[in-house]
């Protein structure tokens, strides 16, 4: 297998974000790196607490203001938004960058119709009239499956149910054909089959229109179906990254492993369930050396000693863990 060398639409290199607290700062996002490529579904994996929504939040810019991007680079056509300007930034939100967030209903303006909220990014970025931005937003409704769009344009979020406000936030974030869209747990608190309706819509409109598509879920079974490779997170740090194929049937870090022998599926009936003991640590508790030690099953004195080095393979899958060869891994030699 040979490595894809065509620069990603979305290239984030050593991204670190800290959070100040009354207590002092501490490190919420560190030195994470995974580039997204068009036409292609990049994974960011890993528990709830573990730094992907806020590795999102701030690729977007919408850090609240105790948290700030303190080190790397998000390149975006040719662009470094952690240094660029707010207007640079403004310009790209939308065309270059876009977000679905996972709840529908608090990130739509309850006060504004669904037809004025779909036509502001075309009087925006395009300057169009009243008129062509409505039609606009009544196409953009119907090709994501909102049923007699010309009736309902006018309706509010509230009128609408769980997977059909989901549509329109999905709707307004590929307005502007954007060259990335980051779906953040795109599909909670909907039904499986409003769910896979979802993933559908996404699916389509990623081949379509060529975008890379940056999912965030903590669903390893939806990482299974959707994503073409995956970067899995732990402690707001990277711990494997690769095709999604290789690294779900040879894992080479402990706590993806973990991940895996917990889903139900893989166990045979009457055989206990397994599970990773434990939970991750929190921001002010992170180890300064391996992040995972204190609930790896391989841990060992180097693993406390010093925080393992990020290292590739051949066909560019990245590892950091010191136990990664008994695990099947086979660093590229320098």
């Amino acid at each position: 297998m040979t490595v894809v060398t065509h620069a990603p639409a979305l290239d984030v290199d050593g991204l670190t974000v800290d959070i100040r607290t009354p207590s002092g700062t501490v490190r919420a996002v560190d030195g994470v790196s995974f580039g997204a490529r068009s036409g292609r579904t990049l994974a960011l994996l890993g528990e709830s607490g573990c730094g992907k929504s806020l590795t999102a939040q701030a690729l977007v810019g919408l850090l609240e203001p105790v948290a700030s991007v303190s080190g790397g680079a998000v390149r975006l056509a040719g662009t470094d938004l952690v240094t660029a300007g707010r207007a640079a930034r403004r310009r790209l939100a939308g065309p270059g960058l876009a977000i679905v967030f996972q709840d529908a209903l608090t990130a739509l303006n309850p006060v504004y119709t669904v037809g004025t909220q779909l036509a502001e990014p075309f009087r925006i970025h395009s300057g169009m009239s009243r008129r062509a931005a409505r039609a606009e937003a009544v196409r953009l409704m119907g090709r994501v499956g909102i049923p007699s769009p010309e009736t309902r344009v006018d309706a509010y979020p509230h009128q609408f149910s769980g997977g059909m406000r989901q549509r329109l936030l999905i709707a307004m974030a590929v307005a502007l054909n954007p060259a990335v869209l980051l779906a953040d747990e795109p599909t909670t608190a909907l039904d499986v089959t409003v769910q896979a309706q979802i993933m559908q819509l996404l699916r389509e409109l990623r081949t379509e229109r060529d975008m890379a598509v940056v999912l965030i879920t903590h669903d390893l079974a939806l990482v299974a179906e959707e994503a073409d490779d995956v970067v899995v997170m732990y402690a707001g740090t990277v711990v494997e990254a690769g095709p999604v194929a290789e690294v779900f049937s040879r894992p080479h870090h402990p706590y993806t492993r973990g991940l895996l022998d917990s889903v139900p599926a893989r166990v045979p009936k009457g055989v206990p369930l397994a599970s990773i003991g434990g939970s991750p640590p929190e921001l002010r508790a992170i180890p300064a050396a391996c992040v995972y030690q204190d609930r790896c099953p391989l841990v060992q004195d180097v693993c406390r000693a010093r925080r393992p080095a990020e290292r590739a393979d051949a066909t560019g899958r990245r590892v950091a863990c010191h136990r990664a060869g008994e695990l099947g891994f086979q660093e590229v030699p320098s």
